[in-house]
C-alpha cells in the first residue's frame, strides 16, 4: 500500500470517501466493498481521507478511536492499493460538492464511488448519496451506498463508540470496533508504590488525543515484546496515594511478567470495566482489593 499526502493522479481507480476513524465494522465493510470492486473491474483500489478530523476546525480539542498511524496500519491490513490523506484546509471547506466530484474525477477517473449511507462532502454539505448517484453518467463512475451496519440492532458509528467509551462501556465499543480498543505509550518511571505491595506496574502517559475513558480499573491484554499477556489497567489520579498530581496516569499490571521494561513501548487493549477509581483508607485495604479486581481479569 502506498500513502499520499496530497492528490495524484491515479488513472483507473475505484474510491472509497471518509474519514474512518477507529476503522470499525461499517468502516471495514466498506474497505473491502472498495476492494472488491477494484479487483471486479481490474483496477486499483483507493481510500480516499483526511489528516485530521475537519472538526478540528471548529473545535479546540478532538479526539480519536485510531491515531493517523493506526488508522494506516488498519486500513493496510484490507488490502487498499493507496490511501490519499489530504489536509482539511480552509480552500477545501470552501469548495463545492460539483468542485469536489469534479477533482475527484479528474485526478482518478473512477470506475466506482463507494461511501457510507450518512457520508457528506462540499460546501454546506450539499454532496451526499443523492448527489453521487445523480451525478454518475456525468462523470461515468458507478455510486455504491453501504447500509449501516448493526451490531446488537444498534448502527455502528464512531461518534457512537466514542460515547460508550467515555462511558466505561468497553465491551460494547469493542464490539462495534470488531477488535479492542487499545493506548500505546512508552513505559515511564513511577513511584513504585504497586511494586512494595506487590503488585508491579507499567506506567505510561495516556496519549493525548485519544478517545479518554473513565477513572477506573479495566482488565485488558498488553503486548510487549511482541507478546500478549493478561493484565489490569488502572487509569486515574491514584487517590488512595495520591501526593497533590492532578495529572492522569495509566498504570498497568502485567500478569506473570515481572521484567524491567522502562523506556519500552507496550499496547494496552481493554476488555473490560472492573470498577471505577476509589479511595481507601490504607494500603492494606488497596492490596486487598487489588486481589479482588486480578480475580475478574
Amino acid at each position: 500500500m502506498e500513502i499520499f499526502n496530497e492528490l495524484v493522479p491515479i488513472k483507473n481507480t475505484c474510491i472509497g470517501l471518509g474519514f474512518f476513524d477507529g476503522v470499525h465494522l461499517g468502516h471495514k465493510k466498506l474497505i473491502n466493498m472498495v476492494v472488491a470492486s477494484a479487483k471486479e473491474n481490474n483496477s486499483k483500489s483507493v481510500i480516499i481521507t483526511f489528516k485530521a478530523s475537519p472538526a478540528e476546525i471548529f473545535y479546540n480539542s478532538v479526539e480519536y478511536l485510531t491515531t493517523l498511524e493506526e488508522k494506516e496500519n488498519f486500513i493496510s491490513k484490507l488490502g487498499i492499493d493507496y490511501i490519499i490523506e489530504l489536509d482539511f484546509t480552509k480552500e477545501l471547506m470552501q469548495c463545492s460538492a460539483e468542485e469536489y466530484l469534479s477533482m475527484l474525477h479528474k485526478y482518478f477517473n473512477p470506475k466506482a464511488i463507494i461511501t457510507g449511507f450518512n457520508h457528506t462532502f462540499g460546501k454546506d454539505k450539499i454532496g451526499n448519496s443523492e448527489f453521487l448517484k445523480r451525478n454518475e453518467k456525468k462523470y461515468n463512475y458507478k455510486y455504491i451506498e453501504v447500509p449501516p451496519y448493526m451490531v446488537n440492532e444498534k448502527v455502528v458509528s464512531s461518534t457512537i463508540i466514542r460515547e460508550l467509551l467515555n462511558h466505561g462501556k468497553i465491551d460494547d465499543a469493542n464490539n462495534m470496533l470488531g477488535y479492542k480498543y487499545s493506548i500505546k505509550g512508552t513505559v515511564v518511571e513511577g513511584n513504585k508504590i504497586g511494586r512494595t505491595i506487590g503488585f508491579p506496574t507499567a506506567n505510561i502517559i495516556y496519549p493525548h488525543k485519544k478517545v479518554k475513558i473513565p477513572f477506573g480499573v479495566y482488565s485488558a491484554d498488553v503486548k510487549i515484546y511482541n507478546r500478549t499477556y493478561s493484565g489490569m489497567l488502572n487509569y486515574g489520579i491514584k487517590p488512595t496515594i495520591n501526593n497533590g498530581e492532578n495529572n492522569p496516569v495509566a498504570e498497568v499490571h502485567i500478569i506473570g511478567f515481572n521484567e524491567n521494561i522502562y523506556n519500552q513501548n507496550i499496547e494496552i487493549l481493554l476488555c473490560n470495566k472492573i470498577r471505577d477509581e476509589k479511595k481507601f483508607n490504607s494500603l492494606e485495604e488497596l492490596k486487598n482489593q487489588i486481589k479482588k479486581d486480578l480475580s475478574q481479569c
